[in-house]
């Protein structure tokens, strides 16, 4: 449940502040009228992101053994390489994700194309759909359905209030402490999925051999355990791991955190004060915040 809770909220309000702009930027220049769209948009993705999920389920249900093992395992990796990458792109483009979004509208409208506006909404939200959705799958293969389903629907119904409450300006919403805390949770997560993965090949016969196991902690924590499993889903917990295992998962975490929490963030647009300077308050703080 909690895996499927930060998994949700993270990434649902990165697709919350996606719409916010969008819809934020088409009122202020007075196109309301072209919400449409963007809602059209918006739920065409995340239509597309169901398929996708459905998609994953329904294969891994129709294996078993050694393949459905292999099939687990390989998703784990490229899942963790494919939030790895979106978390430093998420970084490097979130100072300027406002300017751009409102430049592709400006395009779209200035050449009379509603489609366009459709579109822009369906490929900012499919991406960040299909991310979640691998996510989501990666994680889930050794979790409870109900108690995963109800933290990724409560981790969604939060994202989705911080979204109105972005759009009605409330512009102290620290977005930019919440990104990097939360860029960090996902590395951990990943770094979770990596030793899962790697634990997944090997029983799938794929890997031969992870090295020694230097402890065995079953008698004291078991895996079969409710706190076993928990920790093993969101954490990556074995209780005998193997010498790869550790040596990974610490240089993942050790690596790839460091990397995130030292690297600095995409610059800003310098002209966006100015523009900021020609808003009224309420629009400035909306400005401001989304581009936290």
């Amino acid at each position: 449940m909690i895996f499927s809770l930060l998994v949700t909220l993270r990434e649902g309000i990165e697709i919350a502040l996606v719409v916010t702009i969008l819809l934020g930027y088409l009122r202020k220049i007075d196109q309301k009228r072209h919400f449409r769209e963007i809602w059209i948009g918006v739920i065409a993705a995340a239509a597309l992101s169901l398929v996708f999920g459905a998609a994953l389920e329904l294969t891994s249900r129709e294996l078993s053994g050694r393949v459905l093992e292999s099939f687990e395992g390989f998703t784990m990796l490229f899942a963790v390489a494919v939030l790895t990458w979106m978390v430093f792109w998420m970084k490097r483009q979130s100072a300027g994700i406002s300017h751009d979004l409102r430049q592709q509208i400006d395009g779209a409208l200035s050449g009379g194309s509603v489609a366009a506006l459709a579109l822009l909404a369906f490929s900012a939200v499919a991406r960040e759909g299909f991310e979640t959705t691998l996510f989501l799958f990666a994680g889930s293969t050794n979790a409870s359905d109900a108690q995963f389903a109800l933290g990724g629907v409560i981790g969604f119904a939060l994202a989705a209030a911080a979204g109105v409450v972005i759009y009605y300006g409330a512009a102290k919403l620290p977005l930019k402490q919440f990104f990097l805390v939360s860029g960090v949770v996902v590395i951990v997560l990943a770094a979770g999925l990596l030793s899962n993965g790697l634990s997944a090949l090997q029983k799938a016969a794929i890997i031969n051999d992870l090295g020694s196991r230097p402890w065995d902690t079953e008698a004291s924590l078991s895996m079969t355990s409710t706190l076993g499993k928990f920790l093993h889903t969101v954490l990556g917990y074995d209780a005998a791991p193997a010498t790869a295992q550790i040596i990974l998962y610490w240089g993942y975490i050790g690596i790839v955190l460091g990397a995130y929490v030292l690297l600095p963030s995409g610059k800003r647009p310098q002209h966006k004060r100015v523009e900021a300077a020609s808003t009224s308050p309420p629009e400035r703080a909306r400005e401001l915040t989304a581009n936290t």
